[in-house]
């Protein structure tokens, strides 16, 4: 497995300072929040974006994805969701990336109605994506957030191009096992977000290992599936700036991982 960290712990980091990061704390990749907050997002200009492909390559830092903030099952007119959807797809291959995140969003739509929106709009974003080589992928979060909620949306869609993020915190919350949710995930699966957050309201980042979420049962069921993929650590600093800085946390959390990869307890 490589390993990456989302920039959602580093809000509005300059991307020189996000591969530095990345290269001294020995993370694979990133993933990339694209939001008007952050150097890079659907607004970017071409030679901001081709500055920074070049510079993420010449460090060997991959850019995993682009994660988008797009709701595809929402309510209202597909236009606007369709044309967010065509422009994320479109930077994350100018970035190189090979993924998009996207949520659902479906509220307090019907289920089946909420379903068929999203399976809509994304078979719609499907051929651009396959023509630019990205993969667009629905995360497990809000209306749709077990594994076997996400299936049938993409059930619907039937595009290689079109895939899951298993994010572990919401399938948790919706009280699916891990061992369920990579059984109902995998053939689709993109690549995965790992967190760890306190007891207390179960949404506070904490380092990995030291909150409530069964990180190391989720690392050790892709292990046992022979998943060769991506995991990403997304430590939601943005929302909760009176965590520790990522830079404090991001070397212990990458020892961790290998540790849970490697077959172990997780390092320290």
């Amino acid at each position: 497995m490589k390993l990456a960290f989302s920039t959602l712990g580093v809000p509005g980091l300059p991307l020189p300072d996000v591969i530095r990061l990345a290269r001294s704390h020995g993370w694979d990749g990133v993933e990339l929040r694209a939001h008007p907050e952050e150097p890079l997002h659907p607004g970017s200009s071409a030679a901001e974006r081709a500055l920074a492909a070049r510079t993420f390559a010449s460090a060997g830092v991959s850019v995993l994805g682009v994660a988008g903030y797009a709701q595809v099952a929402a309510d209202g007119p597909d236009g606007p969701v369709l044309a967010e959807l065509s422009a994320l797809v479109r930077l994350a291959a100018d970035l190189e990336a090979p993924y998009v995140r996207v949520f659902p969003g479906g509220g307090a739509l019907p289920a089946d109605e909420a379903d068929a929106i999203g399976a809509r709009r994304l078979g719609a974003v499907a051929p651009l994506a396959a023509s630019l080589g990205v993969r667009v992928l629905l995360e497990t979060h809000d209306s749709h957030a077990r594994g076997r909620d996400v299936m049938r949306i993409l059930g619907l869609v039937g595009h290689r191009h079109v895939g899951a993020l298993w994010d572990v915190l919401h399938t948790w919350r919706g009280g699916e096992s891990p061992a369920e949710s990579v059984a109902a995930l995998l053939p689709h699966l993109g690549y995965v977000q790992v967190k760890d957050v306190a007891p207390e309201d179960l949404l506070t980042p904490v380092p990995l290992g030291a909150g409530v979420l069964p990180v190391a049962e989720c690392v050790g069921v892709l292990r046992g599936v022979g998943y060769g993929g991506w995991v990403c650590w997304e430590y939601e600093r943005r929302w909760f700036a009176g965590v520790e800085g990522f830079e404090g946390v991001g070397g212990a959390g990458v020892e961790y991982l290998r540790g849970l990869i490697a077959g172990g307890g997780g390092g320290g």
